[in-house]
C-alpha cells in the first residue's frame, strides 16, 4: 500500500459470436478448478493469507481506520470472509505506532509467528517497517511482543516488508525511499536476514519505478510478494497511485542465482495485472499468494475497488476489498495472471478430454484465429442456476461478462449478450444440464437443456458443436476437465 497523497498533496450489445477453441502448442501445467466467491472481504486492503501446517488459513489486512492489526483464521479460504476477527495490536498514544498502521503480513518462521507491518508516528510523516513476534500455537489468542523497527541502509520512508527463503537463506524484501533517486517515492530492496527482524549486511535495490506505468500519480514500487516454481523466483509488486492506475509488475530470477545482484532480476516491461473495465475491477494490487485447500493450485490474493472514480485522496476511500482467484501457469513455466475476474463465482477453464491441448475459447468472429488465446478468453463462469432455471447451468465469458454460450440452429453455437437472450426459447438455448463426463466421470459434459442426448462437443478441427454422441471418440469430445 502506498500513501503519498498526504505527503505530496499534490454491456454493449454482443451477438452472434463464434465459440471456438485453439490448440496450445505445448500443454501447460494443469491443476483442478477452484471455487470461490468474490468479494472475499469488504474494506480490507493489502490482504495477506497464509496457510499453516495446522491446516488453518490465517488472514490479515489493512483496515480503513489505519489504527490496528487484525487477524482471522478459518479452515478454508472462503470461510475467511465470514470468520470472526480478532484485534491483536492497537495504535499507541505516542511514539512509533501512534500514527498509521499499514499492510500487515503474517509469517511462521522457526517455530514462531511474526507480523511485518508499517507503523507511523502521530502528526509526522515517518513510516517505517516494524516486526511483532508471538510464540503461541494460535496467533489470535497468544500474546505478541514488539521486536522493533527493521533497520535498513537509511532512515527513510519504508513499508511493505515481506520474507521468503531460497537455497537455505531467508530474505527480506521491502519498499523504501532511495535518497539517491530524487523525486521517486519508493523502490524495492532485498537483504538476507540475520533473524526475522534484523537484516544481515547492506541491502541492495532490485527495482526502481523507471517504467512509465510505474509513475502515474506517484513513482512507486511497493507491496512485493513471492511465489516460487519451476526453478524460478517470481516477485510481484505494485506501482503508481492507489487509484485506478494502481497495477502490478513482475520481477523474475533463477532460484540458483545470486539474489543480491540486481542483474539477477528481470523486470516485466509492461504491467502484468491491471484495471479492467469489462469486469469492473479497478486498481488491483498489493497481492499475496497462498494455496488451495487441496494444495494443488496457487491462489492470488489482492485488493481492488468496484468502481473507477474516487473523490479526493484515494487513501481516504475505504472501499478497497480483498479478492482471490486462481493463478495459472503457462507452458513455459511462467505465471499467467490473466485479468481481475468479475464479481461472483471464480471462473474455470474447460479442457478437452479428447485432446489435452484444446480449451474452449471465446472469440469474436467466424474463423479460428492464428494466435494463442489470452487466459481470460479461455475462462468461463459456470452460472447456477442457468438462465432457464430449473437446475440448469449457463456458461458466461470472463473476458466479456454478460455474454453466454448458446446453441443455435442445427449443431451450431455462438455467444450472445444477455440483453439479446430476451425470450424463454433463447434463455433455454443458453442453458444446459451438467452431467458427469461421458468418457470420464471425473470430467463434466454439458447436455442441451431442451434437447436430451445433444451434448456440447469439441470437434477435432477446433470447433464447438451440439450433437449426439454415438461412439467413444464423440464421448471424449463431449467431456471436459475443469481447471
Amino acid at each position: 500500500m502506498h500513501i503519498w497523497g498526504n505527503f505530496l498533496r499534490a454491456t454493449s450489445v454482443l451477438a452472434a459470436w463464434s465459440a471456438i477453441v485453439f490448440p496450445a502448442p505445448v500443454v501447460a501445467q494443469t491443476s483442478p478448478a477452484v471455487s470461490y466467491v468474490n468479494t472475499l472481504a469488504e474494506q480490507r486492503a493489502d490482504p495477506h493469507i497464509y496457510k499453516h501446517t495446522d491446516g488453518w488459513y490465517y488472514f490479515t489486512a489493512t483496515v480503513p481506520a489505519f489504527d490496528r492489526i487484525i487477524l482471522r483464521r478459518a479452515q478454508s479460504i472462503q470461510a475467511l470472509g465470514s470468520a470472526a476477527e480478532t484485534t491483536i495490536w492497537t495504535r499507541k498514544s505516542s511514539g512509533v505506532g501512534s500514527g498509521q498502521v499499514w499492510a500487515p503480513e503474517i509469517h511462521f518462521i522457526d517455530g514462531k509467528w511474526y507480523i511485518y507491518v508499517a507503523l507511523g508516528v502521530k502528526n509526522e510523516w515517518r513510516i517505517r517497517a516494524f516486526v511483532l513476534e508471538s510464540s503461541g500455537a494460535n496467533p489470535l489468542t497468544s500474546p505478541w511482543v514488539e521486536k522493533g523497527l527493521v533497520k535498513t541502509n537509511w532512515d527513510t520512508f519504508s513499508l511493505d516488508a515481506t520474507t521468503f527463503t531460497a537455497n537455505g537463506t531467508r530474505y527480506l524484501v521491502w519498499a523504501q525511499q532511495d535518497p539517491s533517486r530524487s523525486g521517486e517515492n519508493s523502490s524495492l530492496f532485498i537483504a538476507p536476514l540475520q533473524n526475522p527482524w534484523t537484516i544481515r549486511g547492506p541491502a541492495v535495490a532490485i527495482s526502481h519505478p523507471d517504467q512509465s506505468w510505474e509513475r502515474i500519480g506517484y513513482k512507486v514500487n511497493e507491496g512485493a510478494s513471492v511465489v516460487q516454481k519451476n526453478g524460478k523466483i517470481f516477485m510481484t509488486y505494485s506501482a503508481s497511485a492507489t487509484d485506478a492506475n494502481y497495477c502490478m509488475g513482475l520481477l523474475t530470477a533463477s532460484a540458483s542465482a545470486n539474489l543480491m545482484n540486481p542483474a539477477s532480476w528481470t523486470k516485466s516491461r509492461t504491467p502484468i495485472f491491471v484495471s479492467n473495465a469489462n469486469t469492473n475491477q479497478w486498481g488491483p494490487g498489493h497481492n499475496s499468494f497462498t494455496v488451495s485447500e487441496d494444495g494443488k493450485s496457487d491462489i492470488m490474493v489482492y485488493h481492488d475497488r468496484g468502481y473507477k472514480d474516487i473523490n479526493g485522496d484515494p487513501l481516504n476511500d475505504p472501499n478497497r476489498r480483498t479478492r482471490v482467484q486462481k493463478l495459472y501457469w503457462k507452458a513455459d513455466g511462467t505465471p499467467d495472471f490473466g485479468i481481475p475476474v468479475p464479481d461472483g463465482n471464480t471462473p474455470v477453464k474447460l479442457r478437452s478430454a479428447a485432446n489435452s491441448g484444446l480449451f474452449v475459447r471465446y472469440y469474436a468472429g467466424s474463423s479460428v484465429p492464428s494466435g494463442a488465446a489470452a487466459l481470460a478468453d479461455t475462462q468461463f463462469r459456470i452460472v447456477s442456476p442457468g438462465l432457464a432455471g430449473n437446475g440448469t447451468i449457463s456458461l458466461e465469458s470472463t473476458s466479456n461478462p454478460g455474454t453466454y454460450l448458446r446453441r443455435t440452429t442445427g449443431t451450431q453455437v455462438q455467444f450472445d449478450a444477455a440483453r439479446n437472450l430476451n425470450s424463454a426459447a433463447t434463455r433455454t438455448a443458453a442453458s444446459f444440464n451438467r452431467r458427469p463426463g461421458l468418457s470420464d466421470g471425473s470430467g463434466v459434459s454439458f447436455e442441451a437443456s431442451d434437447a436430451g442426448g445433444q451434448y456440447l462437443r469439441l470437434e477435432s478441427g477446433g470447433r464447438l458443436a451440439f450433437s449426439g454422441v454415438g461412439d467413444a471418440t464423440q464421448q471424449g469430445q463431449a467431456t471436459f476437465y475443469l481447471e
